[in-house]
This record gives structure tokens, sequence and C-alpha cells, in this order.
């Protein structure tokens, strides 16, 4: 027979599992708004609704005027998701206005006024990283600009105006300012491109360039346009790594980025002008196949990927450069580096469903010897150039197996700037003078490889 005090337990044991399951009810019924984000971009903006518990929602587009409308399920209007009004900044390109309200108990509605006819992809997003269930909404311009044709275009707006004692003279303006500047640097012709990836809707294709001229003999260059992307890691949803004073690599690559823009768009080699191409010109998410892809869409002559470095214990420091490898890492550290890099599209919130993998896969496997070579050759002079500023971790540029680094046809690095977990490389991160020696270094280095590698005088890909 059981002691009065035996049942007790057993009662209050049972009273407790009731409670229990009751909770988990509640919880799978009801989920909890962690915080809501905005990231406006020309490309697309993102709306973010993060939550504790898989949020269930139900969306149907409008035309006229352009809106996407959702439903979502098992929450109520609160204080978290009225903050949504007050995120849409003013000069968000694609983004007006968003309006919420209770549409049924339990059901919340969200109305997403547009500036433009768009195409909206809703997804969710499993924990990772810092982050608990997210409920995304993308949305991308119906009709989006051509990134090189607006390269092109930004080029000619730079361009020095004709002279007064002419001006009366000159002859009207060219009806078709693109060709014309495509047939003043004679440019090559645009090499074989997959589909672009479906996260990201087609884009018009720019006009068909002019034949470009054969290089002289002697390896000497024809006049053209010169374009390097810049590729700054990270961005919106992936802060990338974060130092110790709070520092975060998304924020720190992109001014280094915007400072050697500024430098490679005031120069030129051999005569031909320069022109940098951002992979991302702001704080938003760029997936790591989209990245590659618009490089490959400008006809971008190199491509640098910036990222600040990050290691388990505070002490690693020092700049390194990466180059693609097709046989496997360098190092046990670039390896790692590698994987953690790859999984940027994990932590930025890519949507999978409507990635086609094949493509992908197809984009991320054509890397040739060739191209691995010639980028050899430029992490080799870039990272020369940083040694001369600052600290190395590696004297010799590693190699292993980043997905950024994987355009078939565009010579590839990717820069780590030192070491962000490092509390004394954080501060130099942080410094305005320093991150003006980096792009310094970066310029001379650019500069350095073109002067042995003219741009028409290596085998490309068409």
């Amino acid at each position: 027979m059981k002691s009065p005090k035996s049942q007790a337990r057993r009662a209050l044991l049972r009273g407790g599992s009731l409670v229990l399951l009751l909770g988990v009810q509640q919880i799978a019924r009801g989920a909890t708004i962690v915080a809501v984000r905005v990231w406006p971009a020309p490309e697309y903006s993102r709306v973010t609704i993060e939550s504790d518990a898989k949020l269930v929602a139900k969306q149907f587009f409008v035309s006229q005027p352009p809106r996407l409308a959702v439903d979502i399920e098992g929450i109520d209007l609160n204080p978290a998701l009225r903050e949504l009004v007050a995120k849409v900044r003013a000069d968000d390109p694609n983004i007006a206005g968003i309006r919420v309200g209770q549409n049924a108990p339990g059901v919340v509605r969200l109305v997403i006024d547009l500036k433009q006819a768009a195409v909206p992809q809703v997804f969710t997003l499993t924990p990772v990283a810092a982050y608990q269930h997210r409920l995304v909404f993308d949305l991308y311009p119906a009709k989006s600009v051509d990134p090189l044709e607006a390269l092109i275009a930004e080029h000619l707006n730079d361009a020095p105006s004709a002279s007064a004692p002419h001006a009366e003279a000159a002859s009207p303006p060219p009806a078709d300012p693109l060709g014309d500047l495509i047939a003043q640097h004679g440019q090559r012709p645009e090499p074989a491109k997959p589909p672009a990836p479906a996260a990201t809707p087609p884009v018009a294709a720019a006009p068909p360039p002019s034949p470009a001229p054969r290089a002289p003999a002697g390896g000497r260059q024809t006049d053209r346009l010169i374009i390097v992307a810049l590729d700054p890691g990270h961005g919106g949803e992936d802060p990338g790594a974060i130092g110790p004073g709070g520092t975060r690599e998304k924020d720190v690559v992109l001014k280094v980025a915007h400072l050697l823009r500024e430098r490679i768009n005031a120069a030129s080699v051999g005569g031909n002008p320069m022109r940098a191409f951002l992979t991302r010109d702001g704080d938003y998410f760029v997936p790591l196949g989209t990245r590659v892809e618009k490089a490959r869409r400008v006809q971008a002559d190199l491509f640098v990927s910036i990222h600040a470095d990050a290691f388990t214990t505070p002490s690693a420091r020092g700049a390194s450069v990466f180059a693609l490898s097709q046989s496997g890492a360098s190092s046990t550290a670039a390896r790692w580096l590698a994987n953690k890099e790859n999984q940027a599209d994990l932590v930025g919130g890519l949507n999978v469903k409507s990635q086609d993998q094949h493509v992908q896969r197809a984009l991320l496997d054509m890397s040739t010897t060739a191209q691995i070579n010639d980028s050899l050759k430029l992490g080799s002079v870039l990272l020369g150039e940083i040694g001369g500023m600052a600290r190395l971790h590696k004297p010799r540029v590693e190699q292993a197996g980043f997905a950024v680094l994987k355009a078939p046809d565009i010579p590839s690095v990717l820069v780590e700037t030192a070491f962000i977990s490092n509390p004394e490389e954080e501060a130099k991160l942080r410094s305005a003078a320093y991150q003006v020696q980096l792009a310094d270094a970066l310029m001379r280095g650019i500069q350095r490889y073109f002067a042995k590698n003219p741009p028409l005088a290596r085998s490309r890909a068409v």
C-alpha cells in the first residue's frame, strides 16, 4: 500500500505533465515575435519576421496597385509587428509602406505596398547561428536593371564634357550612348552565361556588344573598359564575424570596398579606363552563387572578395589571400575557413526551394586550371602589397574550395584583411586610416597584376 506522501507526489507529477502538455500546445498555436527587420536595396527589398516558433503564412499578390498581402496564422497583433510600419525607409526603392492589422482571431494580415511591379518570394528559414525561425519576404522588381548597362551608363555620366569653346559646334548626343561607349572602348565578346539563379528574377540582357578587336602582337591591350568586381562579404541578415568589441565584418568590408572603388574609378591601365562593380553596395544579403553570376554578367576582368577573418581564439592574427583549389585545401585552416564562408547562404537566408540546384552545381563546377593560375598570380601581388603595410597570417597564397571564387572565366581571390576576432586587429579594422591603407595596398596589387597581365592578352572562356 502506497503512502499518502507517495500518492500526493504522483498526483503532482500528473498535474505537472498536464501543464507541460498545455504549454506545448500553446507554443505550437501561438509564436512569439522576436524581431522584425527591413533590408532595402536596389536589387530587392527584404522583410524578415523572426519568431520562437515556425510561422504559417498565406500570401496573395495584387498587381494594381502593386502590393503583397500576407496572412500570418496563430498570432495576434502586437507592438513588435507594429514596428514594421516605422522601419520602412523613404528611400526604399521597392517598398512604399507596410500596414498590419488583426484580420481575424489568431490571424494577422500584413500588407506591403510597393512602388513598382514586383516578383515576391515568401519562404521560411529554420534556426541557424544566432537566429530563430524566420519568415522572409523578398520583393524583386519585375523589371530589374542590367548591371553592365548601369555600369557603363555610370561611366558615361562621369566622363568629362566637351570644352566650352566647341560647345556650340558639338554634334547632338548619340542616340545610343551604351553602344557608343562599347564601340569607343572595344568591349570584348560576352562570355557564355548559365541561366540566372531563380532567387533573382531574370534581368533584361544588355544590347549585343560590338566584336572585340584582337590583342596586338606582343600582348599589348586594346582600348576598352576594364572592370574589377569587388565583393564585400556577407551583408543584411548575415553579419559575418563579430569582433569582441561588437564590430561587424559586413560593415568593415563594405567600407574598404567603397574606398577601393574610388581608387579604381579614378585609375586607368595603359590609358584604358577602369571601373569597379560592387556585388553589394549596401547592407543587404546576396547569395554566393549570385555574387559569382553578377561578376560574370558585367564581364569582370578580376573578382576580389573582401572579408575579415575570425577564429575561436583571440590570438590568431594577420591578413591572408586565398584562391580556389580543385584538389583539396592547402591547409586545414584554409579548409575550415572555406567551410565557414560557404555557410553564408544558410545564415543570410537563401530561398532554397527557388534554386535550380543543377544550374548552381554546373556554374560552380566549371572552374578551370587557367583561371586558378591567374588567380594565384593576382593573389600573390595582393599579398605582397598587403604585407608591406600589415602583418600576414601566412606568407603565401592559400587555396580551398570557396564557392564565391568559382567563376570559370575570371581570376578570383578572397582577401581576409585581418582577424576581427583579435582585439588589436579589430581596432585597426575600425580605424579609417587602416581602411585607407588596405584600399591603397589592394589598388597597388591590382595595378601590378594588370601591368604583367593585360586584359586582352590572356585567354578567356567565351
